[in-house]
């Protein structure tokens, strides 16, 4: 008995414990075509390597800074598992992170992701990687890299998580940090496309829990269902931003995240100043009514939880905000005057 004991557990195979090499084999090969799909000049390598190689162009940038960013999806991707849709997560992910480093003028350059599973389904892996590459292709940046983890007994069998690293480049004299915001500047707000990837917790709590919906309950305030609105993927902004860069004097760019607008314009505000933003000044998405009313939650509490509809924001001089909104609008990107930069200590004043 003993002997026999002993052989069974010495016939175990990687596969037995929960990993299938195999299946993670597959996989690659599904990706391989939508990876290849967002190479860029620079990219040295193809999938498969053990780094992602890519040469700077040095003629383009004198005095090149790298910028580098990294986020996740959060929470947001609970409703994609109970939607059992996957090709849209990807196209978060790579949003918060090339819309962060955008904020300081970057270009983004190159993408990395890090995807860990329960259980490897070449597939699902397929179309996660799948937006990944199309949130790439929207940003302009090369996905050149990326691990796919099977952690089976860590993440349950129809779970996984996403994270993400890019990294760009900024002309060293064109590198935006905020510092010469000065006062009678103007915010112009780029709209958001709804929740983007921020304030799921609290959503999920609203619509699941207090109004009891479902993911497939189509509501005619939001004019599709539940599960496809908290699934419209976030904005990305670099296409419409990048090119006005050279044109306009932009003094300061945010990324609404999580902490709304009440947190995100403060960070690139210097000392001294606030930001008064009016409210009714842009189309608030009708989500945002629908949680505020079902869940009873202050206004104060939204705004520093939600974008509510603006999703980006540049700080311009008064004398170039009409333009600048004009020249969003021409690339298709709503955008709008929102507020503008007054005497005050680094927050965000709610007005009409």
């Amino acid at each position: 008995m003993v002997s026999q004991i002993t052989e069974e557990k010495r016939s175990l195979t990687y596969a037995d414990s929960g990993v299938d090499i195999q299946a993670a084999n597959r996989a690659v090969e599904l990706m391989r075509r939508a990876v290849r799909g967002t190479y860029r000049s620079g990219v040295l390598t193809d999938i498969g390597g053990f780094g992602g190689l890519f040469a700077l162009d040095t003629r383009k940038y004198r005095e090149p800074v790298l910028v580098s960013g990294t986020d996740g999806v959060g929470t947001k991707l609970r409703v994609a598992f109970m939607l059992d849709r996957h090709d849209t997560v990807g196209i978060d992910l790579v949003a918060m992170c090339a819309n962060d480093i955008l904020a300081h003028g970057s270009e983004p350059l190159f993408f990395l992701d890090y995807l860990a599973v329960g259980r490897l389904e070449p597939e699902k892996v397929a179309a996660v990687v799948g937006g990944v590459a199309e949130g790439c292709r929207q940003a302009g940046c090369a996905l050149i890299g990326g691990e796919t983890a099977e952690m089976p007994g860590f993440y349950g069998p129809d779970e996984y998580d996403l994270a993400g690293f890019v990294v760009g480049v900024v002309e060293r004299s064109r590198v935006v940090t905020g510092a010469d915001i000065r006062t009678g500047d103007v915010l112009v707000g780029c709209a958001s496309a709804g929740l983007h990837s921020n304030g799921y917790s609290l959503a999920r709590k609203v619509l699941f829990e207090v109004g009891a919906y479902d993911v497939d309950n189509y509501l005619h305030a939001l004019g599709r269902t539940v599960g496809e609105e908290l699934l419209v993927p976030t904005r990305i902004y670099v296409r419409s931003v990048l090119p006005l860069l050279p044109r306009f004097t932009v003094r300061g760019m945010a990324h609404v995240t999580g902490g709304g607008l009440l947190e995100n314009v403060p960070r690139i505000l210097p000392r001294g100043l606030a930001a008064r933003v009016r409210r009714g000044s842009w189309p608030v998405p009708p989500v945002f009514e629908l949680i505020r009313e079902l869940g009873g939650v202050a206004e104060s509490e939204m705004f520093r939880t939600f974008n509510m509809g603006i999703g980006f924001v540049l700080v311009v001089p008064a004398a170039e905000a009409g333009q600048v909104v004009d020249a969003l609008r021409a690339q298709g990107e709503p955008a709008y005057l929102i507020g503008e930069v007054v005497k005050g200590e680094n927050d965000v004043r709610l007005g009409d």
